[in-house]
């Protein structure tokens, strides 16, 4: 049964838990620059996550490891520039967490310091708890991130579905309460088997959002490029394309190429 929705002037992390409470599905998408996300802030999205996705879409490198921090501050306050409701969630890139708490902390300050971001997000379980302990005693909201990791692809050398083996997932339902127990606002799940995600998300009063795991979470977040239909080279399961917007913007630039050489563009009406 569908809930009906709550204006919220302005989306918090406690929005979010009250959303899962009330039953209300969380929508969350990428963005990465001040147009694109004043867009996406004024159609209602709940959470943007300025996601570490910016190394593929936008720098066009293979896998997200590449990013620097620098340039997920850079993404992250062009984003912050353009809003004016949605929650601001900003990736803490590879290499500026995982095996320095002290490192994390101050990677994460400077987001916050110089982004303007909402909170950050950070991928792994018991292995990054000490990290996620010193961001949260600082202040800083933390969302969490389990299953298929991008930042840890080279440990796992697929893409694939992670967590459909029963000791793997054992483990990913302790981490998920182990991130709610820390003090994590919320926790993206990320190609799990859908059952498996729904068992989570019913097992942690956080809430749980996920990308290829299924209806029986608490929302879903999408990479932009790829639900508008810009990327046309990657096309999972779980993602549904809302757009063929790479097919519409290559007429448009065709038929602007062909104006300008007809000498139909610009016309007297287009002149001063």
């Amino acid at each position: 049964m569908s809930v009906a929705k709550k204006e919220y002037k302005r989306i918090t992390t406690k929005s979010l838990v009250d959303m899962k409470s009330r039953g209300e599905k969380i929508s969350m998408l990428t963005a990465y620059d001040f147009t694109m996300a004043q867009i996406v802030d004024g159609a209602g999205i709940d959470v943007i996550l300025v996601g570490d996705s910016a190394s593929n879409v936008m720098a066009g490198h293979e896998t997200t490891l590449p990013i620097t921090l620098d340039q997920m501050i850079y993404h992250a306050a062009s984003v912050v520039r353009a809003i004016n409701r949605s929650l601001v969630v900003v990736d803490l890139p590879f290499g500026s967490y995982q095996s320095d708490a002290k490192e994390a902390l101050r990677s994460a300050i400077r987001i916050m310091k110089e982004s303007g971001g909402h909170a950050v997000k950070m991928e792994g379980g018991k292995e990054i708890k000490d990290s996620i302990k010193r961001i949260l005693n600082a202040g800083i909201p933390v969302m969490g991130h389990l299953g298929l990791t991008p930042q840890s692809i080279y440990k796992f050398g697929t893409y694939t579905v992670r967590a459909k083996e029963e000791t793997e997932a054992k483990q990913l339902k302790e981490d998920a309460l182990l991130l709610e127990k820390l003090g994590c606002f919320a926790i993206v799940l990320e190609k799990v088997p859908a059952k498996l995600a729904e068992e989570v998300a019913k097992s942690v009063s956080i809430p749980v959002i996920g990308i290829g795991a299924g209806s029986g979470v608490d929302g879903q977040v999408l990479v932009i490029h790829d639900m508008l239909g810009m990327n046309t080279e990657f096309s999972p399961r779980f993602l549904r394309r809302y757009m063929d917007l790479h097919t519409e913007m290559t007429k448009a630039l065709q038929q602007y190429s062909t104006d300008i050489k007809s000498g139909d563009f610009p016309n007297e009406n287009e002149q001063y």
